[in-house]
């Protein structure tokens, strides 16, 4: 494994978990949902790295192991159907995907085939929340950039490492950017870090704190500051205000 990929897995570790949990963790499970929502694509490949059959603390809702697997792929697949719908997958898409990969699993007899389903699911649903998130086609450099930004969010991003990325001078990588996308580099980067937080704290119960360090935030105040400006509220206060307790299994 390169060591590029490593320095992104160590982002996305999961939280410690509870020894005698029965149900999977509820933070790393809504990153995980959070990751397919936003289009990290990345994120999510390396996610499926374990098997769904051997997730740790899935919870028994059936005594033979092959049903139990096939009921918390419903769970799951219904769980990603309508975060991505919130996420503007239209619904009728959305819905009819989730279907499709239920009839599968439930026509499936093998467990591993079962989890590698689970995989394909996930990954065809962030690849076209990625679709959903451009908007548009753009140039190549253009889609580069945005592959790139989508991918490295927990990283502070510059524009030097997006010219060797294209092989183009800042000025001229900045003009077609802002020409194509309607925004410079630097809002588009902020924008998309400020969803990615927004979507943290309507699905997971991390800190303002880790959230600031892991988006790669300057500083929690910075953090808090331009949340505010975007969204209306402070990121502490917009969570007590959010209502998401439907996802909680």
């Amino acid at each position: 494994m390169s060591a590029k990929k490593n320095k992104h897995i160590s982002i996305v570790k999961y939280l410690p978990r509870e020894p005698e949990s029965v149900h999977a963790p509820y933070m790393p499970e809504m990153d995980f949902y959070t990751a397919v929502k936003t289009g990290n694509v990345l994120k999510v490949k390396q996610l499926c790295e374990e098997p769904f059959s051997a997730k740790e603390g899935l919870g028994v809702l059936s005594e033979n192991a092959l049903r139990n697997l096939r009921y918390h792929f419903i769970i799951s697949a219904a769980l990603i159907a309508r975060m991505c719908i919130e996420g503007g997958m239209p619904l009728s898409e959305s819905y009819g995907m989730s279907d499709y990969y239920i009839r599968l699993a439930d026509r499936e007899t093998d467990m591993e085939k079962i989890s590698e389903l689970h995989d394909e699911m996930s990954l065809e649903y962030a690849t076209r929340m990625r679709k959903l998130s451009s908007g548009k086609v753009f140039s190549k450099p253009v889609a580069a950039c945005i592959d790139y930004i989508l991918e490295h969010l927990d990283t502070r991003i510059k524009m030097s490492g997006l010219c060797a990325l294209t092989g183009l001078s800042s000025s001229y990588l900045s003009r077609i950017f802002k020409e194509e996308t309607g925004v410079t580099v630097t809002a588009y980067i902020l924008d998309k870090k400020l969803e990615t937080a927004r979507n943290m704290l309507d699905y997971s119960e991390h800190p303002v704190s880790w959230i600031t360090n892991t988006l790669a935030f300057p500083s929690e105040s910075y953090f808090c500051k331009v949340f505010k400006e975007a969204y209306g509220t402070p990121p502490a206060r917009y969570r007590r205000e959010s209502n998401r307790s439907e996802f909680r299994t």
